[in-house]
């Protein structure tokens, strides 16, 4: 506390008076005084009116200046006591006369400065706080008194009503806030009448119109309440309203949301599913047909992974847009999710309009996306079903269009298929077998079988390409061919190429550590593990957990995942010649490769594609071709593999134009590690045998020569 005061007497009585209650600072000039506080502040002011620099109200007047929000009590004589009331009428807390000045007047007079000047500033606190509230809500308000005269506006009030807070305030309700009845357009009974008279709350009302200043109108709702003070007395009136056109947009936009895909503006499921029940009732009644194609982009998620979502967006969004154009403005195209699409073909007088628009949409898809700074080709699969022929309701109808579309996946891709019912059967095994799928890597259902390379000069062992297999619990051992495109589709490629890299690294530092070792572990890498961010560190970090010697990995590639995105490719393989790893390019001669390409790519191998080795005594084609290939491999200094060889003219052609290698059920079936362990331990004896007799193993039905693409 700061005590003003001159007279010293006076001063330690008081000091004495405040003893163990306050600290006091004691000044005997205004000047000192309100250099204290200016450095100090404090937490209350005792200043007499009468000092030796200053006189009077001037004095209080300087100390009220220099501490605005600080508790003062001012003393002075019988003679001051009029200075004195006009300093409390400006703002001073008490004052004491110094003729009547005792311990137990000081100490309530400052208690009472004190316990106010806190209740003020916890008011103006929350005075501050109701006025940012009201600021901030998205809601207009306004206040009168009880006599219909504005008493506040929050700016949401002042912009749709067009009065600015301060010309508002005094001026009547019926001046500011202007409705009418939008019904009968008469004045609407004012809000402040409604509410005295039910001395309740008067809910929303829909359907007013306010007359803003200017003259121009909005729709609105609103709603009042009464104020009342300590009393229960009515003192006024809150009058809270909106806007409707903002909530009506805002309803329309978040109806349009909830029916519309976010991304391509397509009708999403809900819309189709109301679009194809109307269409379904009007073909009905009218005795017509209507048909359904379920349109899925092939290998979407390759895209994805290797070059990202945002690409992955724009390519959808470019899908879409042709899909619209393809189509009558009768029809619906609509985004079920991810890379899937339905078209709605609402009236068709036969398959073949059905078939025509499927064609049309194939070739308009298949011409080059260019996305970002990528030309992008891609092709579909569509399903087709009908009505009524194939479901009597929506719900039929997609679930024959989806099982179409994957028996169109399943023969090939790009290509489209009508609905037979024994899809039905199929559809419902392939989703079976997908939810086991996605189980069997948890429950360790697959399994590793390898088969040989052989030179084809020795008869030898010169390598092993691990080929991996399902053993499900129920159907017993499933070939890739049955469950890779499967895995491709629903996301278990990585985890499942991951797993089968580990494990042949493993299994070929075993067979090291044995003493059983062929020179290279193969291992086919699909396109979603190479395009993916982590490959290369994850096969960095496989190398040092299984302690294999780099060189003795030899990864294969298909020709088709190595020229896509071909400068990536180029330096993805050079890293992997930089660890040490061997290349090798699959299927050879079955993509569109670019020789330039191949002299730039570091391969190792070149493996020449099973379909040109089984056609090499029919198809005088084909032996040139792989005559050719042998050639090119052997000037660009690359081994050559002939794929698929499965009889024994089909290995003499191979040895007779110099060929490197062979693989295939001639030599030997994929077999388990076990297996394959007893053949390395008899140095390759048993094959080498195998291949002079010319006694081929007999293939297996359910895995077809394709099978060595995983």
């Amino acid at each position: 506390m700061l005590l003003i005061h001159d007279n010293t007497a006076e001063a330690a009585l008081i000091q004495a008076m405040l003893a163990g209650t306050h600290t006091v600072e004691w000044v005997t000039c205004l000047s000192d005084g309100l250099e204290c506080l200016q450095r100090k502040g404090g937490g209350a002011v005792i200043v007499n009116l009468s000092l030796s620099d200053r006189q009077g109200f001037a004095i209080f007047e300087r100390v009220v200046l220099a501490a605005p929000y600080i508790p003062i009590v001012v003393l002075g004589t019988v003679a001051d006591e009029d200075v004195a009331r006009r300093a409390v009428q400006q703002g001073a807390h008490d004052y004491l006369l110094r003729e009547h000045l005792d311990q137990y007047s000081l100490r309530r007079a400052l208690h009472y400065a004190i316990q106010r000047t806190a209740a003020d500033e916890a008011l103006f606190l929350e005075k501050d706080r109701v006025r940012v509230t009201l600021n901030l809500i998205g809601d207009a308000v306004l206040s009168t008194d009880i006599a219909g005269n504005v008493t506040d506006l929050n700016p949401v009030a002042e912009r749709m009503t067009g009065w600015s807070r301060r010309e508002a305030i005094g001026q009547s309700l019926a001046d500011v806030f202007q409705i009418i009845d939008g019904a009968t357009c008469e004045t609407a009974r004012n809000p402040l009448e409604l509410v005295i008279q039910d001395n309740t709350t008067v809910g929303l009302t829909t359907n007013r119109i306010l007359i803003r200043c200017d003259g121009s109108e909005s729709v609105i709702e609103d709603s009042a309440a009464l104020i009342h003070d300590r009393d229960a007395q009515m003192t006024g009136v809150v009058i809270v309203f909106r806007d409707l056109k903002e909530t009506r947009t805002m309803v329309d936009k978040m109806s349009y949301l909830a029916q519309h895909d976010g991304l391509t503006g397509l009708p999403n499921r809900m819309l189709l599913n109301d679009r194809l029940a109307q269409a379904i009732a009007t073909a009905n009644r009218h005795d017509t047909h209507l048909a359904v194609l379920f349109v899925d982009v092939d290998r979407f998620k390759h895209i994805n992974d290797s070059l990202g979502h945002a690409i992955g967006d724009q390519l959808l969004q470019s899908v879409a847009a042709r899909l619209v154009a393809c189509v009558r403005g009768t029809d619906t195209v609509s985004r079920q999710g991810g890379d899937e699409f339905v078209i709605l073909l609402s009236d068709v007088t036969n398959t073949k309009n059905a078939a025509i628009s499927a064609a049309k949409i194939m070739a308009a898809l298949r011409m080059p996306h260019e996305v970002a700074a990528h030309t992008l080709d891609i092709s579909t699969s569509i399903g087709i079903s009908t009505y009524p022929k194939d479901g009597w309701d929506a719900e039929t109808l997609l679930a024959s269009a989806d099982a179409a579309m994957y028996h169109a996946k399943e023969h090939g891709r790009n290509q489209y298929q009508f609905f037979q019912h024994a899809m039905s059967v199929r559809a419902v095994e392939r989703q079976s077998l997908e939810e086991s799928l996605r189980r069997a890597l948890e429950r360790q259902e697959f399994v590793l079988h390898y088969q040989p390379k052989i030179h084809l000069e020795t008869g030898m062992i010169t390598g092993v390409e691990a080929l991996v297999r399902w053993q499900h619990p129920e159907r017993g051992l499933i070939s890739p061919a049955h469950f890779v495109p499967i895995a491709e589709d629903c996301g278990c490629m990585l985890p499942l190429g991951q797993w089968t890299l580990r494990e042949a690294c493993w299994q070929a530092r075993t067979w090291q550590d044995m003493g059983l070792w062929p020179a290279h572990m193969a291992v086919n890498i699909s396109a979603a593990e190479f395009r993916s961010k982590g490959f290369l560190d994850g096969v960095r970090i496989i190398l040092q957990e299984t302690r294999l010697d780099p060189g003795c990995l030899e990864i294969e590639l298909t020709e088709s995942v190595l020229m896509q995105e071909v400068e990536s490719t180029t330096a993805m393989l050079g890293a992997l010649k930089t660890m040490g790893v061997q290349l090798a390019v699959d299927d050879f001669g079955t993509g569109y490769s670019s020789l330039s390409y191949l002299r730039r790519f570091p391969i190792d191998t070149i493996k020449i594609d099973r379909s040109f080795v089984r056609n090499i005594r029919v198809d005088a084609d084909a032996a040139t071709i792989v005559s050719a290939v042998i050639n090119m491999g052997k000037s660009l200094n690359q081994r050559v593999i002939g794929e698929g060889v499965e009889t024994q003219d089909q290995c003499a052609f191979l040895q007779a134009h110099g060929c490197d290698e062979g693989q295939g059920y001639y030599f030997g079936r994929p077999v388990d590690a076990a297996e394959f362990a007893k053949v390395l331990g008899t140095g390759g004896s048993d094959v080498v045998l195998k291949t002079w007799v010319g006694t081929a193993p007999p293939r297996e039905q359910d895995t077809p020569s394709h099978d060595l693409s995983m």
